[in-house]
């Protein structure tokens, strides 16, 4: 399928609930269940955040959390879109790490406001409405070049975005601190599939 045809089918796309958000903590372990599920055959999408950080880091650009938090939100948000549209014209589940209420929960949570692209998204742009949750979870929390800031922080960004994928209509299931083949067993087995 072209992307052009992708791109109608996710604006026609009725059926959501094969679109499935792992979200959570900083540092939680979601990309390592993403890896998991896609050793499984399933179609994954990685968090677009650290994806941006990665390409301003590389191209000198200042679209970055700590420089310039707000235009950072937006290509977020345009990434993830952009990733859901690709999921659109795929067969089957597709998981992803974050969505655009990722964002809006962060724009929220630190009173900025809310561009109409970014509200316009999460509106139009609806997920599965089973989002696992990856809970803090200290042992395995670390830092990296895309990941600058500490536990601390992912721990205070934890509670209001739950509560922003709650207010959306979103029901929350907190992923078991265990093993990564379990956590995947877990998802899977809520999901039914």
């Amino acid at each position: 399928m072209s992307l052009e045809a992708a791109y109608d089918t996710a604006a026609a796309e009725r059926d959501v609930d094969r679109f499935i958000v792992i979200t959570g903590c900083s540092g939680g372990g979601k990309s390592t269940l993403l890896a998991e599920l896609a050793r499984r055959g399933f179609a994954v999408f990685p968090e677009a955040g650290r994806q941006i950080v990665k390409e301003q880091d590389w191209t000198g650009g200042d679209a970055l959390p700590w420089t310039d938090p707000e235009r950072f939100a937006e290509l977020a948000v345009s990434r993830s879109l952009h990733f859901r549209i690709q999921a659109a014209g795929l067969p089957g589940p597709a998981f992803f790490d974050r969505s655009p209420i990722d964002q809006l929960a962060w724009m929220e949570r630190t009173s900025r406001p809310v561009p109409t692209t970014i509200s316009g998204a999460v509106r139009r742009c609806r997920y599965n409405r089973a989002v696992f949750v990856a809970p803090p979870w200290p042992e395995i929390f670390a830092t990296d070049p895309e990941r600058r800031h500490g536990f601390k922080a992912a721990l205070e960004e934890y509670g209001p975005l739950v509560a922003a994928y709650e207010r959306l209509g979103y029901r929350c299931a907190e992923l078991p601190r265990t093993d990564v083949a379990a956590r995947a067993d877990f998802v899977l087995g809520t999901l039914g599939i």
